[in-house]
């Protein structure tokens, strides 16, 4: 499934309303958010190292971190990396960490 307006998938480090809006966030399996990301190209907004080497490793692609003040268009999907676990306040967590508490991913779709 492509965009309505063949925007690239945002990636996200977590499922965060960018602007004002509508949004639906449903499950993703790595497999559908990999096809997403070849039909249309992404933006990296992954905000840590850890997340975006995940991201990277699961998609099979070079995805940076980027601290970016990013806003979700009306029609734009992106893709959340979401923990299963809330972590401790200010904590930054590795690889490794972020490995052993679990994750899954979100497809975010910003209907209006």
């Amino acid at each position: 499934m492509k965009n309505n307006k063949n925007y690239p998938i945002a990636l996200f480090n977590g499922t965060v309303a960018t602007t004002n809006g509508l949004f639906s966030v449903e499950d993703i399996s790595v497999e559908e958010a990999k096809k997403y990301i070849d039909e249309n190209g992404f933006i990296s907004a992954v905000g840590h190292q850890a997340t975006a080497a995940i991201m990277a490793e699961a998609f099979n692609k070079d995805i940076k971190m980027n601290r970016i003040q990013f806003h979700q268009s009306v029609g734009q999907l992106a893709i959340a990396f979401k923990l299963d676990q809330r972590p401790a306040e200010g904590v930054i967590l590795d690889k490794s960490e972020l490995e052993a508490i679990g994750y899954s991913f979100k497809l975010m779709k910003r209907l209006e």
